[in-house]
């Protein structure tokens, strides 16, 4: 029998058997609340300042009181990794509007439940990385600012669940995802980027895409190695003409993709020039972090 999982629930370490919520916590009855999704490499977690500061941003466009600071939460999901005496994996954050009636008032909430997951992981299998992923572009669009702002990371996520499932049923890995202008916001659960012409194009965050943290690592990246890139309006038909074609994301980290809707990005498989940044991500992300095991 495999050992349990120790979850960081309200200030306990507790075995996942008996880390549990309320059935009456409005983030499971509403999808009331925020998370972020992180990654740990060789005893590192990369980039854990700047997903902290983004669940404190979501936290606070959603006026939700995360009860800690942000230097405990880090303290606190440092030691759940520490905890579980794991290197490599993945940790889920998640933060509650807590225990209350039922009713959509947020008020009625004394506290917020804060919970911290850090298991292993595999999005995409090795594969994947090596040929490259096929998209499709689905109905389901990414919501207007004046709905749901992309920027707030809510547990409110049927959106890029439904995305999910149409890509899934269309025989694709990945759903491509268009605003209410039909232009392209991001994938079910990553940034995209095109390149052509020695250029490196991706959507800007007006469009309806996340902020996301790989996303800015790779802009540090192409910085680096003084490949072009920009922000610029897309669509669809620049990504089925491109030369290349890349997904970034936490979880998926950075991988390639070499077709949308039956037709073929470039040659058919990764690029060149994704190739070269994803070998740079690995090296910056192997390298760097806060450390658990200091």
């Amino acid at each position: 029998m495999s050992k349990e999982l120790l979850i960081y629930l309200d200030g306990q370490l507790l075995p996942e058997s008996q880390a549990k919520v309320s059935v009456f916590d409005h983030g499971l009855l509403y999808g009331d609340g925020v998370f972020e999704g992180i990654r740990f490499y060789n005893g590192r977690v990369f980039r854990l300042e700047e997903h902290t500061r983004r669940i404190y941003d979501s936290a606070k466009s959603i006026l939700l009181n995360i009860p800690m600071t942000p230097e405990e939460l880090i303290k606190a999901t440092v030691e759940t990794v520490r905890a579980n005496a794991l290197r490599d994996g993945y940790i889920r954050t998640v933060v509650t509007r807590g225990t209350g009636p039922m009713g959509l008032s947020p008020y009625k909430c004394p506290k917020a439940t804060v919970f911290i997951i850090a298991a292993t992981i595999s999005l995409y299998p090795e594969s994947a990385y090596q040929n490259g992923l096929t998209m499709a572009t689905v109905a389901t669009r990414r919501p207007r600012h004046d709905i749901l702002p992309p920027a707030v990371k809510s547990l409110n996520y049927l959106n890029n669940v439904m995305a999910k499932v149409e890509a899934i049923q269309a025989g694709a890995e990945e759903g491509l995802m268009l605003n209410d202008q039909g232009l392209v916001a991001e994938c079910t659960g990553d940034n995209i980027f095109i390149i052509r012409d020695g250029t490196v194009t991706t959507p800007p965050l007006s469009a309806g895409a996340l902020d996301g943290i790989t996303r800015g690592v790779v802009f540090e990246i192409c910085n680096e190695l003084r490949i072009p890139i920009r922000e610029r309006e897309m669509t669809r038909h620049e990504i089925f003409t491109a030369d290349e074609c890349f997904l970034t994301g936490t979880a998926a980290e950075v991988i390639a993709a070499v077709k949308l809707d039956q037709r073929i990005i470039g040659d058919g498989k990764p690029g060149a020039i994704t190739n070269r940044i994803i070998k740079r991500f690995r090296e910056i992300a192997q390298s760097t972090g806060t450390p658990v095991y200091a």
